[in-house]
């Protein structure tokens, strides 16, 4: 028990725990649906919220509504209060289980306790279970169980598991691909070959445009922030044209679409072409992200707005 709570002390900048805002009293999405949810959210109504969510039919950008969900203030508090309130629906108890999440993550921090965070993860699933049992066909909650069965520690086997049950039902789940990702990860008890085999093989067979795209770039930071950020990695020749590659594919391909959630692929991207030096990629992408500030993966260098700033400062001048 002890190896495995100095494990996730290691692990305890897991970005599912940051976000990011400019100072307003919801984080920036640029998507006024969001925005809308937030605003019904935040004032407690909760019918208001349920027609913007019900009008909502496709998978990411749901899973995308329901993390906005997940970081209103005080939502956690008061999950069941929505739960009790409209029993015969899935979504409070979604979020309630989200919510259970972050703050399982918060106890991964030094100042929290390991037994607390597994706790939490257990009871994080329960709802998600919960859900399953009344519709075993929701993605969101095949996704969301995917994530908490790495965190849990659970065999590879099981995370594959879970993941098989969100693509046989939605093939291109970005959210269940992202966590698979990270659940393949040296930092979650996985291994690099296997974790670049997915992304790469994720990436050739998802369609151009597909914000998919993005598991590679993922894959290189996940190798970089594991092996303490080494100089010269990201600007590589073969990883800068393998990043170069994944971009044309995705968020500089024609077909690309600005979805729900679309400021988290391009921020990764900024991102990675900043700290690889390529500032003229970089620049690119700070002018479609405009103020659109994700707290990952910018946090792992201190204020998410602050280093975004800066780095774009930085691109701008050197261009």
């Amino acid at each position: 028990m002890r190896a495995m709570i100095f494990r996730y002390f290691r692990k305890r900048m897991d970005p599912a725990v940051h976000d990011a805002g400019r100072g307003d009293p919801a984080p920036p999405t640029g998507d006024p649906t969001a925005d809308r949810l937030w605003r019904t959210l935040a004032r407690r109504d909760l019918r208001s919220a349920r027609e913007v969510l019900e009008e909502v039919s496709d998978p990411d950008d749901l899973a995308f509504y329901l993390y906005v969900c997940s970081l209103v203030p005080g939502m956690r508090k008061w999950a069941g209060e929505w739960i009790k309130m409209q029993p015969d629906w899935a979504v409070p108890l979604l979020v309630k289980g989200l919510c259970g999440m972050r703050w399982a993550l918060q106890a991964a921090e030094p100042s929290g306790g390991g037994f607390r965070y597994f706790r939490r993860l257990e009871a994080a699933e329960d709802c998600f279970t919960a859900v399953l049992t009344r519709d075993p066909d929701n993605s969101a909650a095949w996704s969301y169980l995917v994530g908490t069965s790495f965190r849990r520690e659970l065999p590879l086997a099981e995370t594959r598991r879970r993941f098989a049950e969100v693509v046989a039902r939605h093939p291109l789940h970005l959210h269940a691909h992202d966590e698979m990702l990270r659940g393949l990860s040296a930092r979650w008890g996985g291994n690099e070959e296997e974790m670049f085999d997915f992304a790469r093989a994720t990436v050739a067979t998802s369609p151009p445009g597909s914000p998919l795209g993005r598991l590679v770039a993922s894959a290189h930071l996940e190798r970089w922030f594991w092996e303490g950020m080494p100089d010269g990695y990201l600007n590589r020749p073969d990883v800068l044209a393998e990043l170069h590659a994944a971009a044309d594919r995705s968020v500089r391909h024609p077909a690309y679409r600005r979805r729900p959630g679309w400021p988290i692929t391009d921020n990764l991207f900024a991102y990675v072409f900043v700290m690889a030096g390529d500032y003229t990629a970089a620049r690119e992408l700070f002018g479609m992200i405009g103020d659109l500030v994700t707290g990952y993966p910018w946090y792992r260098h201190g204020d998410p707005i602050a280093v975004f700033d800066q780095m774009r400062a930085l691109a701008r001048e050197h261009v």
